[in-house]
């Protein structure tokens, strides 16, 4: 099978997702091509979730410029696709006086950038506005903002998907041929051809380069561990709580995070690491995080951790060496109509709307009459998350959707309607996984404990077989059979079925 469309991103993280977005709304049709079986797979749904004001990165990169125009379009693009956005602000606390210099110098990297309303602050101010923060002085960043970082790559996909964009997901790219309005990607599912291409892979740009005969890339993998508290710890800040950043360091130390539903990040750590997938966790970084984090937060304790997770940066230089790599976004002179995007790690999150807006300018110049013209998405009636209710707005709601309040999972007050949303999500993905970073069903405290046999239930009244679920697509199959009473051509839909199927583990 061979596809044509005008451009084809390489990549389903939160920047090709925008950039498949702006492109499709723009007129170009566009083919987003992934190796994983959803969006937000790699680094973009393992971070953070922090929209960066612009302090921390030098005046004059290319960094810099995206990552403070990026931020001036956050909100607006937040409201618009209804994904969360909180504006909580940023401290970074020095812990003793020798660290003030420190806070003296973000700050004026943080004017220079042009970073808005910056304060140092002292112990009594940081006290007043963080009452569980230790520090005797702080640099205050008052338009620093959180988001949910796999709910926007998702909700950018769908709106791109709205607007006439394919996704084509598990096709792994293993060949670039041609050159500017004929190139050809070869995946094991489909052959796209496209006139311009957008390599947007993350960890694994450079490999993609290289497929292409663009061999002077390097990807340094870095992992970056987090622990998350229970949303009953929730209220112990108020705003991001941040380190004087390590000098010359992969990192910026660790964070102490709200994110915007409820729960409170302490990470990351930054590990240097040889394999691109090797997102594991640690109980040694994890008893280091909680450590460094009670240097700064009272008020914890190890048990109030209810998870763990990494996420690997795509760095541009290497562990022996440290300090500063600049996003790379170049045409390739030896291809010409291939853009490479390299190195776009933090704050690739917060610059993603202004990469995708240069992208598009770009394409624009290669393709100003191919497009058909400026696109609208359609609105879509949004299913009331219930949790975000009033009681009284919670029993209207529940009154003409009975499926509302059938709380699937109860420790995220998750109901039925929303699953069933999730799992007819546009791009088709239907793995555990997908439907948990859709729904937030199996994130709570029990993860998944209590709920997830239920979710795989409603799988199965939507007419999947059990042989067909996997945790996260691919291989990663649940069940590879049945017992004698459940046969693979019986209906879907038995309310235990999920139960007489055999596990893998």
């Amino acid at each position: 099978m061979v596809e044509r469309f005008d451009v084809a991103v390489i990549g389903g993280g939160v920047v090709g997702c925008a950039i498949a977005r702006d492109l499709s709304l723009k007129g170009f049709s566009v083919a987003v091509v992934e190796r994983e079986s959803d969006v937000a797979r790699g680094t973009s749904g393992k971070n953070s979730g922090v929209v960066h004001t612009g302090i921390n990165v030098p005046p004059g990169s290319l960094k810099a410029a995206l990552n403070v125009k990026g931020a001036a379009m956050f909100e607006d693009l937040c409201r618009e696709l209804d994904v969360p956005f909180k504006r909580v602000g940023k401290l970074v606390v020095a812990l003793d006086e020798n660290q003030i210099p420190d806070l003296e110098a973000l700050a004026s990297r943080g004017a220079a950038n042009g970073v808005p309303s910056l304060e140092i602050v002292d112990q009594a101010t940081i006290r007043r506005m963080e009452p569980n923060i230790r520090g005797c002085a702080a640099l205050h960043a008052p338009t620093a903002a959180i988001t949910c970082p796999y709910s926007l790559t998702i909700a950018l996909a769908d709106a791109a998907v709205d607007a006439g964009a394919h996704f084509f997901l598990e096709s792994p790219v293993t060949g670039i041929d041609g050159d500017s309005h004929d190139f050809t990607l070869t995946t094991p599912n489909v052959k796209i051809q496209s006139a311009l291409v957008v390599n947007s892979a993350g960890l694994y740009a450079d490999r993609i380069a290289a497929l292409a005969g663009i061999k002077r890339y390097r990807i340094y993998p870095c992992r970056g561990e987090y622990v998350i508290l229970d949303r009953n710890k929730g209220g112990l800040i108020n705003g991001m709580v941040y380190p004087v950043p390590p000098r010359n360091g992969p990192g910026l130390g660790v964070h102490i995070t709200p994110t915007v539903d409820g729960n409170i990040l302490l990470g990351p750590s930054a590990n240097y690491v040889r394999g691109r997938d090797d997102a594991r966790t640690t109980r040694t970084l994890r008893q280091q995080l909680i450590e460094e984090a009670s240097e700064f937060l009272s008020g914890f304790t190890p048990r109030d951790v209810i998870t763990a997770y990494a996420g690997l940066r795509p760095k541009l230089v290497p562990s022996s060496v440290g300090g500063f790599g600049d996003f790379i976004i170049e045409e390739a002179p030896e291809r010409q109509g291939l853009m490479n995007l390299v190195g776009i790690e933090s704050p690739g999150l917060t610059a993603a709307p202004a990469i995708a807006e240069l992208i598009s300018k770009w394409a624009g110049h290669y393709l100003p009459a191919n497009g058909s013209g400026p696109r609208t998405t359609q609105e879509h009636q949004v299913t009331p998350r219930l949790r975000e209710l009033r009681p009284d707005d919670q029993a209207e709601v529940i009154a003409e959707d009975p499926a509302c309040g059938d709380i699937i999972c109860r420790c995220e007050m998750v109901s039925r309607r929303e699953v069933v949303d999730a799992i007819e999500n546009p791009l088709g993905a239907v793995s555990l996984t997908s439907i948990k970073y859709r729904s937030r069903a199996m994130m709570g405290r029990c993860q998944g404990a209590t709920c997830g046999p239920r979710v795989i239930d409603l799988l199965l009244e939507q007419g999947f077989a059990p042989e067909e679920l996997t945790q996260m697509g691919g291989d990663s199959w649940l069940f590879v059979g049945s017992t004698k009473g459940l046969r693979r051509d019986e209906k879907a839909g038995s309310h235990h079925a999920s139960r007489k199927a055999v596990a893998t583990s």
